[in-house]
C-alpha cells in the first residue's frame, strides 16, 4: 500500500499544481489583453456641438451646451458642484463611473485603477478577470507554501543535508509566503469593494448624485453586487469568461424616488440644479466645471 500511495500522491500534487497554474496564467493573460472599453459614440460630441462649444467663450453658456447634451443620455452622476462630467481631452460626456486614465490616455468605463502588474487599465471589461487573477495567484502561492513547508521542517530538523536543497527550500518558501501575504491584503480589499459595489476610485472619492455625494449610491445588496461583476450564472463565476452585467454605460442604483432621480426629474429641475445654480464662491463663477482625473 505504501508503494501505491506515493504515485497517487504525486499525481494529485501535480494535477492540483497544473490546474492552478493554468488558471493563474489564463486570468493573467485575460487581464493583460482585454482592452479597456471606451464610451460609445453617443457620448462623444458631434461636430456641430463641438464647434458650438469651442466657439463659445461664456462659461455659463458652455455649461448649458453640456447640460443639453447630457439630458439625452442616461447620466446620473455629476461633478462636486453639480456640473456635467465632461472630459475635455476625449471630448465626451462621461458615463456614470467612467474616468479618464492618464496612462492609457482614454476614458475607461467603470474605471477601477491602472495596474502596473498587468500594464493595463482595470475597468468594466476586465475587472472580473483581475479579481480572478488575484484569487488564483493567492491559491497558487498558498499551495506552493503548503507543499514546501514539510521540506522546511525537514531542513529545520536536520534531515536535509544537501546545501543547495536548503537554499531552494528557504527561498521558495520565503517568496511564496511574501507574495501570499501581499496578495491577501490586496484581494481582501477588492472583495470588500465588490461587496459594496464600489471601485477603487469611488472608495477614495464618493460619486456625486443630485442630492450630493453618496458612497453607497450603487450598493444594491451583497448578492446583487456580486452579480454586477460576476453575472447571474454561478458556473461562470470562477472562469475568466466575460459575464459581468450590463454594457458599462449604465449601472443600477439604490431605489430613489422620482424627485431624486436626475433622469426622471423634469427638465426644469435639471436646469435649476445643473445650469442656473451659481457657485457660492465668486471666483468659481468664471470657470467651467470640468472634472479632471489622472
Amino acid at each position: 500500500s505504501v508503494t501505491l500511495s506515493n504515485p497517487v500522491e504525486k499525481v494529485a500534487y501535480l494535477t492540483i499544481f497544473h490546474v492552478l497554474f493554468v488558471l493563474f496564467v489564463w486570468t493573467y493573460w485575460k487581464s493583460i489583453f482585454t482592452l479597456p472599453v471606451q464610451p460609445g459614440k453617443k457620448y462623444h460630441m458631434s461636430y456641430a456641438d463641438k464647434e458650438r462649444y469651442e466657439n463659445e467663450e461664456r462659461p455659463e453658456v458652455q455649461r448649458q451646451i453640456l447640460a443639453e447634451i447630457a439630458r439625452k443620455l442616461p447620466v446620473y452622476t455629476r461633478t462636486g458642484n453639480g456640473g456635467v462630467r465632461f472630459c475635455d481631452r476625449c471630448q465626451l460626456i462621461k458615463p456614470d463611473r467612467c474616468h479618464h486614465c492618464s496612462v492609457c490616455a482614454i476614458c475607461v468605463l467603470k474605471m477601477d485603477h491602472h495596474c502596473p502588474w498587468v500594464n493595463n487599465c482595470i475597468g468594466f471589461s476586465n475587472y472580473k478577470f483581475f479579481l480572478l487573477f488575484l484569487a488564483y495567484s493567492l491559491l497558487y502561492c498558498l499551495y506552493i507554501a503548503a507543499t514546501v513547508f514539510k521540506y522546511f521542517i525537514k531542513y529545520w530538523t536536520g534531515e536535509l543535508t544537501n546545501g543547495r536543497s536548503k537554499f531552494h527550500v528557504l527561498f521558495l518558501l520565503f517568496v511564496a509566503v511574501m507574495f501570499f501575504v501581499s496578495l491577501m491584503f490586496l484581494f481582501g480589499y477588492h472583495c470588500w469593494l465588490v461587496s459594496r459595489n464600489r471601485s477603487t476610485l469611488e472608495a477614495f472619492s464618493a460619486p456625486v448624485f443630485q442630492n450630493g455625494p453618496d458612497k453607497n449610491g450603487f450598493n444594491l445588496g451583497f448578492v446583487k453586487n456580486l452579480q454586477q461583476v460576476f453575472g447571474e450564472e454561478k458556473k461562470l463565476w470562477f472562469l475568466p469568461i466575460a459575464s459581468s452585467q450590463g454594457d458599462g454605460h449604465f449601472f443600477p442604483m439604490r431605489a430613489l424616488c422620482e424627485a431624486q432621480n436626475p433622469l426622471l426629474a423634469n427638465e426644469e429641475q435639471w436646469e435649476d440644479d445643473g445650469i442656473d445654480e451659481e457657485p457660492h464662491d465668486s471666483g468659481e463663477a468664471s470657470s467651467l466645471t470640468i472634472e479632471r482625473e489622472t
